[in-house]
């Protein structure tokens, strides 16, 4: 029998609860928008790192997972795939090395089995300027005060900013203040599970 988004998700998020329950530092969120909307990642843990995990089960389809690909890459410290048996020939085939693989299989009791096929690696290629489109306006700012940068940055669009912090912001500075600032939003999303 075919495994379903809904039931891979489940027993995701159960385990990746299991595991990080007790950390108040980690936040998962399901249906995380990714460069401004291009994309949404199926479900973003966030805590020392960002890491996302796309699920593909038997009865999803892999057309848009190229394009997919290419967006995560850009922001993602490190990024697992789950899916359906059915598919996994074919996803190892297009996601990257780096990449993890989890499969999904329907045991005879019905219930959903996780396999770990092959563990992520860091992302040596995050593009700065997207992972700054993950910034609200007044974070942005926040971000470039403790740099003593001139108030006339104020006057800049959200653009203009996300493209300063890129070229001016180290890499490392701008994935923790990332990081920190989805795990600070209040009331930002009902589904956020803070653990």
């Amino acid at each position: 029998m075919a495994t379903s988004d809904r039931e891979i998700r489940r027993e995701i998020c159960n385990s990746l609860i299991k595991k990080y329950g007790k950390d108040p530092g980690t936040l998962i969120v399901h249906e995380l928008k990714v460069c401004q909307g291009e994309a949404r990642i199926d479900i973003a843990l966030v805590n020392g790192a960002l890491h996302g995990y796309e699920i593909k089960s038997d009865r999803d389809t892999l057309e848009r997972l190229p394009g997919q690909i290419k967006i995560y890459n850009r922001v993602f410290d490190t990024i697992t795939i789950v899916t359906g048996a059915s598919h996994l020939k074919e996803v190892a085939t297009l996601i990257p090395p780096w990449w993890g693989i989890k499969v999904a299989t329907r045991m005879n009791s019905g219930e959903i089995a996780i396999t770990d096929m092959r563990q992520p690696e860091s992302n040596t290629n995050v593009d700065a300027f997207s992972l700054a489109q993950f910034l609200w306006r007044d974070e942005l700012l926040d971000l470039l005060m403790r740099h003593n940068v001139g108030k006339e940055i104020k006057r800049l669009t959200r653009s203009k900013l996300w493209a300063y912090v890129a070229e001016n912001i180290s890499l490392e500075e701008l994935k923790a203040h990332v990081r920190d600032c989805l795990k600070k939003r209040q009331a930002w999303r009902p589904d956020v599970l803070r653990t």
